[in-house]
């Protein structure tokens, strides 16, 4: 199906299932512990040996010796495979460094070799009795020192340098200046499931059971790293405990599953410990941010520039922080520019809104100090801002752009007309209690996705699609768009995801899942209505389905009946045209954070939190809060405590678990409210939806950031905000 013209009327506007908060399908499942996670698929592989990585001790370098006689050796192992013996190995399209290393050393716990044994106990002990010597090189592990070697790296999606007007002179002349840098650090995923595969050998051809948002991408991956027909390899992943962006490749325990199950010649079961995930897989760049904006006395932004600089290996790509801003204000003079430096730190790519989420912990907080210089109120400021039209591009509109009214809404419904104008004059006992806002915006990015629907003698549907479900509740919303597309009841629709032998879908990533993935379905449901009315004798454009028939004047047939002994079969995908071209697709939102500080020890919580979203139609108002606010959770430990620290000597980062990385608990966390604009976009998809689960992340912490700034007057622009940036700039305690 190519979506080329607005969406008007359809099937899915009778919202008879979907736009209803609704159960997720999958929860019984894993509530039950009865959800079948990658590493736990004792059911489809019985008696597995087990794989154990053992990675490099150093980050850059090579291996000068191996010696594996003593590992060889050991109680119960099968084989050790290392690039010495592991055959001619390609590097996959989506990854930066080699999934197995050696001789050379691209980054500190790169995978060197997996151990294979009969028991996950024989394996580990047998892993700790590889010895290796490296020759250890000189690296670069510190983003500030190398920041003036960088340079223009376009990122995912856009350029990198943007230009309107005369920035320079504009903002020289600017009768209102703010000239500041800010720093985001390195963080990592840290999602409740670790990285793990299941690799099976039949003949030439792998099945890997495995944790992976993009199946397709992980397919070719997998089959251009070994060197085999793509055809030959086959992903299943339907369940993934969590992912945010760091499962969107295949990483070495897929590699060393399949690996090690072609040494052994049996089925071989991998997992990267938890000290091995932060430094073997991917994590979000640091980033230095130099943000200007020149304004009017009234308030009217006249330049805008953002420069933005992050580091990786070299091959790799950009932390693309100034493309928000790219979009989110008027202003005639502006510029951007992203600027990236070689680093030999472990790989940097996509985490939960890659570009945006780090973008906006900077951005929202200048806009925050240009407001105060202009002595106009934070939420004004944005307001007076606004535009309807791309501020690079004027002749492209936005498709839908009601941030204003997300402001608005958001204020009133927070209370903030009672915040305090002045910083640190409202106290509550020994807290300093402050209010903050910021601006959230997401992109819509539209990709092709496709779907197979039966319809079977007993009226049952089944929807195929290697789609994946990260926690996002891609189960449930594909089956709410299948049943009310055929007219049946939820529990009539049976829904099979993450498979690679399924139609190709958009994957799990970006935002775009539900929008894409809901629209490849709506795509196969019309055809398979168009066969049911075909068989009918209908005419599909006035057949009604509902109740589980199919209505056409005083015509009704049961759609069992319609699909008869052997059933029916139909698959298409949504093909986009030109409408994300001509318009800019974006989601909007505004975040309100009540926070208040110690006046004595600095000690930081967050009381209240609100989010107000604009993202197209709410497919399953029930999971989407869910995402919001779990991507609110996320925003308030990128402000207050996550960091991976660098060892700038050894070139590692050195809280690799989840006793030293810290997130949000239970104890950290407020109540939070999130309220969804009732709106549609037809430009869009035929669904006319978009995206929450990235938005809710965007300017949480800048909002966090900046109501700390209120509470106490201190502005932290060095992310994470801790207690001992705070401290020594606090009001004395009355």
């Amino acid at each position: 199906m190519k979506f080329d013209t607005p969406a008007t009327t359809n099937p899915i506007d009778r919202l008879t299932i979907i736009g209803r908060p609704t159960d997720r399908i999958d929860g019984p499942m894993k509530t039950t512990g009865t959800a079948p996670y990658a590493y736990e698929r004792h059911d489809a592989v019985p008696n597995p040996a087990y794989g154990t990585v053992v990675g490099a001790a150093i980050a850059k370098g090579r291996i000068a010796a191996i010696d594996l006689g003593e590992a060889k050796a050991a109680p119960g192992v099968l084989a050790i495979v290392t690039a010495e013996n592991a055959g001619a190995l390609d590097k996959g399209s989506f990854n930066t460094a080699r999934l197995l290393g050696g001789p050379e050393i691209e980054h500190y716990h790169q995978a060197i070799a997996v151990v294979v044994a009969e028991t996950f106990e024989q394996a580990r002990a047998a892993a700790q009795l590889v010895r290796v010597d490296y020759v250890r090189a000189e690296g670069a592990f510190d983003l500030a020192a190398v920041k003036d070697s960088a340079k223009p790296a376009p990122g995912f999606g856009g350029p990198a340098d943007t230009a309107v007007g005369d920035f320079a002179g504009a903002f020289a002349t600017a009768p209102v200046q703010l000239d500041a840098t800010y720093t985001t650090p390195d963080q990592g995923h840290a999602m409740m499931e670790p990285h793990a595969s299941i690799a099976a050998w039949d003949g030439d051809k792998l099945t890997l059971w495995t944790s992976n948002q993009m199946i397709d991408w992980g397919t070719g991956d997998v089959a251009k790293t070994l060197g085999i027909p793509k055809q030959n390899v086959r992903l299943i992943s339907p369940f993934i405990g969590g992912g945010f962006g760091g499962k969107l490749f295949v990483r070495s325990d897929a590699l060393l599953a399949a690996l090690g199950s072609r040494a052994a010649g049996r089925p071989v079961k991998v997992t990267l410990t938890r000290p091995l995930m932060f430094n073997n897989t991917t994590h979000r760049p640091a980033t230095i941010q130099r943000i200007r904006i020149g304004a009017a006395p009234d308030g009217r932004i006249t330049a805008i520039g953002h420069e933005s600089w992050s580091g990786d290996l070299p091959g790799g790509g950009p932390e693309a922080a100034v493309y928000q801003t790219r979009l989110l204000y008027a202003g005639a003079n502006r510029m951007t520019a992203t600027r990236l430096a070689v680093l030999d730190l472990p790989e940097g790519n996509a985490m939960r809104a890659p570009g945006e989420a780090p973008g906006l912990m900077a951005l929202e907080i200048a806009v925050d100090e240009m407001a105060e210089k202009l002595g106009l109120d934070p939420v004004e400021f944005r307001i007076r801002n606004d535009t309807q039209v791309d501020p690079e591009n004027p002749e492209r509109p936005f498709s839908q752009r009601r941030l204003v009214e997300c402001l608005r809404i958001g204020a009133d419904r927070f209370g903030w007309s009672k915040r305090n104008a002045r910083p640190g004059q409202l106290r509550d006992g020994r807290w300093l209690v402050g209010m903050g806002v910021a601006a959230a915006l997401r992109n819509n990015l539209l990709t092709t996705s496709a779907a197979r629907v039966r319809l079977d003698r007993r009226g049952d549907v089944t929807v195929e699609t290697d789609m994946t479900d990260i926690g996002t509740g891609s189960y449930t919303i594909i089956a709410q768009t299948a049943a009310e597309m055929m007219g049946v009841p939820l529990d009539k629709v049976v829904v099979r995801l993450g498979d690679s032998t399924f139609p190709v879908s958009c994957g799990s990533g970006g935002q775009w899942g539900a929008n894409n993935s809901t629209s490849g379905v709506y795509a196969a449901c019309m055809k398979l209505r168009e066969a049911v009315a075909q068989k009918l004798g209908f005419n599909a454009a006035d057949a009604v389905f509902a109740d589980g028939a199919v209505r056409a004047g005083n015509r009704s047939v049961p759609l069992a009946q319609a699909a008869g002994e052997g059933g029916l079969v139909a698959e298409d995908a949504i093909e986009y045209g030109d409408l994300g071209k001509t318009h800019q697709q974006s989601t909007f939102g505004a975040h309100f954070v009540e926070a208040a500080v110690d006046a004595a020890t600095g000690e930081i919580r967050v009381r209240r939190m609100l989010a107000v979203c604009a993202a197209g139609r709410i497919l399953n108002p029930k999971s989407a809060r869910s995402q919001v606010i779990g991507a609110m959770t996320m925003g308030v430990g990128a402000a207050l405590m996550e960091e991976l620290a660098v060892d700038k000597r050894r070139g590692f980062f050195v809280n690799h678990d989840l006793a030293g990385y810290e997130v949000p608990v239970h104890a950290d966390i407020p109540h939070q409210e999130v309220i969804f604009l009732d709106e549609t976009d037809p430009m869009s998809s035929p669904m006319k939806a978009k995206g929450v689960g990235e938005l809710g992340i965007c300017g949480v912490a800048a909002a966090v950031a900046n109501a700390i700034h209120n509470a106490t007057g201190v502005r932290v622009r060095d992310y994470p905000i801790t207690l001992d940036k705070l401290l020594d700039r606090l009001p004395e305690v009355g």
